[in-house]
């Protein structure tokens, strides 16, 4: 009477591969998974054990359980909705491929990255700061150090309100970039005159962005000389450039560039100069008029309010 399709698998007995199944289903279009079993009370308790411990986030909800008799035999039916909050995965494996399943055809079969971050994007929108990121074992050394320094708490409720972790408990892209594991740099270079001619110091700073800002502050201070004018019977010491507009600077550079992109933040310093180059265009809905008008608008509102928070 029945056969194995895209929204429909059959399994002779439970096997804690089920749960992929119940995965795939729920990050596709739902199906039916129906187990064979001898004892269906026990397989029911398995089952439903197995799809509440085993898959986050929490498809529960999703998930309906069903005895019937089909030629006579008891069976296990487990209705998958597809979920709201794709992509479900492997608690043990996370937000990759071995740990992502989608369904083709009569198949389970991993998802690939493309497919999980279109999941997430589906789900999440398109706001990166928001989006849950692939990466969910990030620590956060630098940024307790960071937080603890300016007497600011930092824990699990903190974390949520600042956006660093969503409602469902899980990091997102703001809390990678606050953690050790943040993925994304600035380059440092320092050149002898005016031109990229010939290099006199080259650097990359990695690490989180609250590590980053601190390192690259204290790197450019190195070369933000010290010069003395002589006014009247005063001597008057001045810096090539005031420390408010690099630390300004410097922090535009971080929290309005668009880290969708992998590229590094660039910072080069000449003999008379110091440019800065960040990564994204003019955040959709302000036009370079508007900016010249002082219109600002933050690309990163959570990234901002962190920095804002701590400085």
């Amino acid at each position: 009477m029945f056969s194995e399709s895209v929204l429909v698998a059959f399994k002779q007995e439970y096997t804690p591969d089920i749960v992929k199944t119940v995965i795939a289903f729920a990050n596709t279009n739902g199906g039916s998974v129906y187990v064979g079993v001898d004892d269906s009370d026990g397989t029911l308790l398995k089952l439903s054990n197995a799809v509440r411990d085993s898959i986050k986030p929490d498809v529960t909800l999703f998930v309906g359980y069903y005895q019937e008799t089909i030629d006579g035999k008891i069976i296990i039916k487990a209705d998958v909705q597809k979920g709201t909050a794709c992509p479900y995965y492997l608690a043990v494996k996370g937000i990759r491929p071995e740990g992502v399943f989608v369904r083709q055809g009569a198949s389970t079969v991993p998802a690939t990255e493309t497919a999980i971050l279109k999941m997430i994007r589906n789900t999440d929108g398109e706001r990166y700061e928001e989006v849950r990121t692939l990466n969910q074992d990030l620590t956060f050394v630098e940024a307790n150090k960071a937080f603890a320094e300016r007497g600011v708490l930092f824990g699990l409720n903190q974390q949520k309100t600042l956006g660093l972790l969503n409602e469902n408990g899980m990091y997102t892209n703001l809390g990678l970039l606050m953690s050790d594991q943040c993925l994304h740099t600035i380059k440092l270079a320092v050149y002898d005159g005016i031109a990229k001619a010939q290099f006199k110091d080259r650097r990359e700073f990695s690490g989180s962005l609250l590590k980053q800002l601190e390192d690259v502050f204290t790197f450019i201070d190195r070369y933000n000389r010290n010069r003395s004018q002589i006014v009247g019977l005063h001597r008057i010491d001045k810096r090539d450039y005031p420390v408010e507009a690099i630390r300004e600077a410097l922090l535009n550079a971080l929290v309005h560039r668009d880290y969708s992109f992998r590229d590094s933040t660039l910072i080069s310093i000449f003999e008379d100069r110091i440019e800065f180059v960040t990564i994204g265009g003019l955040v959709r809905g302000i036009t370079l008029d508007d900016m010249m008008l002082g219109l600002s608008i933050a690309r990163n509102r959570n990234l901002a309010n962190v920095f804002s928070a701590l400085l």
